[in-house]
């Protein structure tokens, strides 16, 4: 068995290398890619780019001339109408054409700039874009204005106002020219940069080459040593460990340092060994009362198999964006994927940070839980609540960056907002799914409690509500208020409900007394005394006049007052989705 062993490892040495010097060659290629991909980059949107300019510019000299034609023929007596229709045209379908070389220009530079396998210059190639851009708005612009005024100067036969505006027009177009070449020479200045980056890559490959192959061979030459010696060592400690058992040694073993085949004869010779003492003592101590064979019988245990799932105390959290539907349906798919993704990474990171584990994305919803193993029993609960708090921090920088990354002012996100529910109790905690793919997830009432207390947050103006159980751990770091009593869907029993306030010592004065007046007042509607439960309510609307519990609870009040209720009542709201 050693023979093979060590043959294997011989081979790996040699395999070791090849792949070394197939890394080398590979790092090579990926260098020379890097310079190919810069010379197409070069050659198929650099040099367009230079040829639209230049384009442009022609075009421009262009419309100046078929001006000067179609000015001359309206002065002719009788003006030739004619030639002056037919050059109008033709001054305007060259304004197209300018237009489309401008476009294709700015295409092919944005291409360059979201392109993140070629290292231009983005920051160059953008402000080159913005040029463009203001040259075909503010530049033309005033061209177009003062091409308007002449063609009226014409059309009216004010030929001293004529001879006065082609003068401006003149005057803008050798400005529009001045200020196209000045682009040609920044998008040539941004070529030659190319293709100086592209000399120094192509430096730079050859350096790294030389010094990936040096590395290559130093690292070979080192792995073959360690090999070579690792292995001497193991079959010497195999070769002394057994001559001491045919000394009859039993109370030595072998270090197991490798996981291949000699570590796995050194591991079976440790268990030899062990063996070799059980049986030794067996036969010393029970060969005189029963048979040996007996006792080797006894010394076998059957194997004991795992559960598949386990029930344990978890706190789960549904977490959901307000508005949503309003933003989608204004949005363009890409606006949209970005929206997305920087709102599941703004909220995500509270989670991951506080121990939590993201179940899953469901539309722009997240469901996350904690407990064991990721969490301490004892901890769930407040980090659970403190990732709310810190997501709920995040909304403003939330509806600060969407404009910035749509480069958009007004949208809906103004009105957007965070709704979240935490929950905690027992659940079943466990790989569950299909033979074909499998997911470790909780599942259980805990589940749906936490997704219906997000969704009562629209029901009661809030942004989080926890579940009893969770504000019982939680509670001691952590300024809270009773909600409301409310029974979900598929069950029975009433559930007290709270919101997180803030951090203790970080919550202002206004609204720690606006939570006690609001105590009050829960405390006077649960015992149905409706004047008390107003007037408490209202105090509470007196500090924070949007404070949503307040408001619902007064509606709620100012309509049972004339309601006739059952005398079974219990001040519990039922909440069916």
């Amino acid at each position: 068995m050693i023979k093979p062993s060590i043959r294997r490892r011989i081979v790996s040495i040699v395999v070791g290398l090849t792949i070394l010097m197939v890394a080398t060659s590979v790092l090579s290629m990926v260098m020379v890619g890097r310079v190919g991909r810069l010379l197409d980059e070069l050659k198929a949107r650099y040099n367009p780019v230079n040829a639209h300019l230049t384009r442009i510019e022609t075009l421009s000299l262009e419309r100046a001339l078929t001006l000067r034609r179609l000015v001359i023929a309206k002065l002719q007596h009788p003006p030739d109408e004619e030639a002056f229709t037919a050059r109008k045209q033709l001054f305007e379908a060259k304004a197209a054409e300018v237009d489309q070389e401008a476009q294709s220009a700015r295409q092919l530079i944005n291409e360059m700039i979201a392109d993140p396998r070629v290292a231009s210059d983005k920051v160059g190639l953008a402000r080159i874009e913005s040029r463009i851009e203001g040259l075909m708005s503010d530049g033309r612009l005033l061209l177009t204005q003062a091409n308007d005024a002449l063609f009226a100067a014409l059309d009216s036969r004010d030929f001293a106002e004529v001879a006065t505006l082609l003068t401006r027009v003149d005057l803008l177009r050798d400005e529009l020219s001045q200020r196209i070449d000045a682009l040609r020479e920044a998008m040539a200045g941004e070529s030659d940069r190319a293709i100086e980056t592209i000399k120094a890559q192509q430096s730079e490959a050859v350096v790294i080459s030389a010094i990936a192959t040096f590395l290559a061979a130093l690292v070979g030459l080192i792995f073959a040593n360690l090999v070579s010696g690792g292995i001497v060592r193991s079959v010497r400690k195999l070769l002394d460990g057994t001559k001491a058992i045919e000394a009859g040694h039993l109370d030595q073993s072998i270090d197991v340092t490798t996981r291949d085949e000699i570590g796995e004869l050194s591991a079976a010779f440790n268990r030899m060994i062990v063996q070799l003492r059980v049986n030794r003592r067996v036969k010393e101590t029970f060969g005189k009362y029963i048979d040996p064979r007996v006792v080797e019988g006894l010394i076998d245990q059957p194997n004991i198999t795992a559960a598949e799932g386990q029930r344990r105390l978890m706190t789960v959290m549904f977490c959901d964006l307000k508005g949503f539907t309003t933003l989608s349906e204004g949005l363009v798919p890409q606006g949209l994927v970005r929206v997305m993704n920087r709102y599941f990474s703004l909220m995500s990171e509270p989670i991951r940070a506080n121990g939590g584990i993201i179940d899953k994305y469901v539309g722009d919803g997240i469901m996350a839980y904690w407990g064991p193993p990721f969490v301490g029993e004892a901890d769930h609960s407040r980090l659970a609540c403190l990732a709310s708090l810190e997501m709920i921090g995040r909304i403003d920088t939330l509806r600060r960056e969407i404009p910035e990354i749509l480069g958009v002012r007004d949208t809906p996100m103004e009105n957007c907002d965070l709704k979240i529910g935490v929950a905690t109790g027992e659940a079943l905690v466990g790989s569950i799914g299909s033979e074909i793919m499998m997911s470790y997830t909780v599942m259980g009432d805990v589940v749906n409690l936490a997704s219906r207390l997000e969704g009562a947050n629209r029901l009661y103006g809030t942004r989080n509500l926890v579940s009893g159980k969770t504000v019982a751990v939680a509670s001691q770091t952590l300024e809270v208020r009773e909600i409301d009593s409310i029974v979900v869907e598929g069950q029975t029993r009433a559930e007290a409900i709270f919101e997180i306030l803030g951090r203790r010592g970080e919550v202002t004065t206004e609204r720690l007394a606006s939570r006690d007046f609001y105590e009050m007042g829960l405390a006077a509607y649960r015992e149905r005394r409706w004047e008390d439960a107003e007037s408490a309510f209202k105090s509470s609307l007196a500090l924070i006049p949007d404070d949503g519990p307040s408001l619902t609870l007064l509606t709620r009040v100012e309509g049972m007052e004339t309601a006739h209720l059952s005398v079974d009542w219990d001040g519990s709201w039922r909440i069916a989705k």
